[in-house]
């Protein structure tokens, strides 16, 4: 009998040092991404396998952010790094070259879908090529994008978020074979999410198209595409200048031929150009979140990130 029991422990103390060796595999695999639209794709393709981090705290402007140390020392140690591209995350590059571990930047992955400021709509273009153009944007929330330049708000477009989700599954495999299945089953899940949500927001944006609404910021443009709809206009103003008299009356005159509309900033600050703007006409103030700066980082969170959009969109539009 004791033998028994000795066999039992034996095997129980097996499968518990298995099981703690595989635990220790997967925190040893670090995934970092620099904003957090990424770290909810990759949070969807490492479901019950590990836990995506992110660089840039809430608010955080990817264009200018200033990385500090303890930032730098996350970006070289991380196992596996995604991020936007030099468009996007200005201050990334120089980092990035002092690391010895894999860096995707995902702009530049085979199959993307790319927007540049000033395309129509109908003239998306296929990447397969690094895109040469770079960006004068100065801030996340209010900024200028001169034509030509790559919108790098990509992770709009859910055909994007496809591609992406499936070079994080390609590279955890390679870097975890053990649960190799896993990614691909959770890449696979996140496919069929994203289809089902298509067809949702297919069905309830395709009512909205010609209503007129004014922006910020142009940050939609990939999720206008893929939805059928179309901003009248762009409010971009420096955060911290106040536009001229005559640029105010301008644009001023724009919300009066409108008419009913509505007029989207982005969290966590409203321009203070938006009440004086506004003021006396039939325009209604609200948000759209590109960034899903509040949403939990769990499998389902890039889907809650266009569902919002969609909501916050419909909420307004629909009242006109």
């Amino acid at each position: 009998m004791s033998r028994l029991f000795s066999v039992i422990a034996l095997l129980l103390l097996t499968l518990s040092l298995t099981t703690a060796a595989q635990a220790q595999s997967h925190a040893q695999l670090r995934v970092l991404t620099s904003i957090k639209p990424l770290q909810l794709i990759a949070a969807a393709v490492q479901d019950g396998l590990g836990q995506p981090e992110v660089l840039l705290p809430p608010g955080a402007s990817p264009h200018h952010y200033a990385l500090r140390p303890s930032d730098v020392r996350r970006v070289r140690e991380a196992d596996l790094l995604y991020w936007i591209g030099p468009e996007l995350e200005n201050f990334l590059p120089r980092v990035l070259a002092g690391r010895d571990r894999p860096s995707v930047a995902v702009q530049q992955l085979p199959n993307m879908s790319l927007r540049h400021f000033g395309d129509s709509h109908a003239e998306q273009a296929e990447h397969d090529e690094h895109d040469e153009h770079q960006s004068s944007a100065a801030d996340q929330h209010d900024h200028d994008h001169r034509p030509g330049s790559l919108d790098a708000h990509l992770w709009l477009l859910p055909a994007n978020a496809r591609v992406i989700a499936a070079k994080m599954a390609a590279d955890l495999a390679a870097a975890d074979p053990a649960n190799a299945a896993r990614y691909q089953a959770n890449v696979q899940a996140f496919d069929a999410r994203l289809s089902a949500l298509d067809r949702r927001l297919q069905a309830r944006l395709s009512a909205l198209a010609g209503k007129p609404y004014f922006v910020f910021h142009e940050a939609y443009d990939y999720f206008e595409a893929a939805y059928g709809l179309e901003h009248a206009g762009v409010f971009s103003v420096l955060g911290e200048v106040q536009p001229g008299a005559q640029h105010v009356a301008a644009m001023r005159q724009r919300l009066q031929q409108a008419g009913p509309t509505c007029v989207f900033s982005e969290p966590p600050l409203r321009p203070r150009l938006a009440e004086t703007l506004t003021a006396g006409l039939p325009v209604t103030l609200a948000e759209l979140d590109a960034m899903g700066g509040a949403l939990p980082v769990d499998a389902g969170g890039y889907e809650a990130l266009l569902e919002n959009l969609a909501s916050e969109l419909a909420g307004c539009l629909e009242a006109l």
